[in-house]
């Protein structure tokens, strides 16, 4: 079967999206999980109160917004709701101000990021929703990965 997009050069390929070695995505998945765990760790030891936690889990996820608006603004918004950056400095702003909920919030925060990528939910291309850090979540409709082309 002909591939519907064939991929010519390896220029080309860049330009459609990522991809990732099955080694290196497993190392990244394995990050996440780690990343997860320790999250929801330090969150229980710190007497974080779990309904908060299940409430404000998928808030960053109000961060697709942008898809609504095309793929270039989805993508930075959701990268910037999805990076460890964002609440590394709320947790750092905790600590300076003495202000024990927002390490709370950052931890469910990270939990967040955490559980999004060890399910393959990584930093978004523009080109696509699916175009992520991690690789192709899965094909865009009308196009195949250069991984996923099948061969005669």
């Amino acid at each position: 079967m002909k591939p519907t997009h064939p991929v010519e050069t390896l220029a080309e390929a860049a330009s459609l999206g990522p991809t990732v070695s099955a080694n290196v995505a497993v190392l990244l998945r394995a990050e996440a999980l780690v990343e997860l765990c320790l999250a929801v760790w330090a969150y229980s030891a710190l007497g974080g109160a779990w309904p908060v936690f299940l409430a404000l889990f998928l808030a960053p996820d109000l961060s697709m917004i942008g898809y609504l608006v095309n793929p270039r603004i989805g993508a930075r918004l959701y990268n910037a709701g999805h990076t460890t950056l964002a609440p590394a400095f709320l947790a750092l702003a905790g600590f300076a101000l003495a202000i024990p909920l927002l390490y709370s919030l950052a931890l469910i925060w990270l939990a967040h990021i955490g559980f999004d990528r060890f399910i393959g939910y990584g930093l978004k291309f523009p080109q696509a929703f699916a175009a992520t850090h991690l690789g192709w979540k899965s094909a865009p409709s009308g196009f195949t990965t250069p991984h996923s082309q099948e061969h005669p």
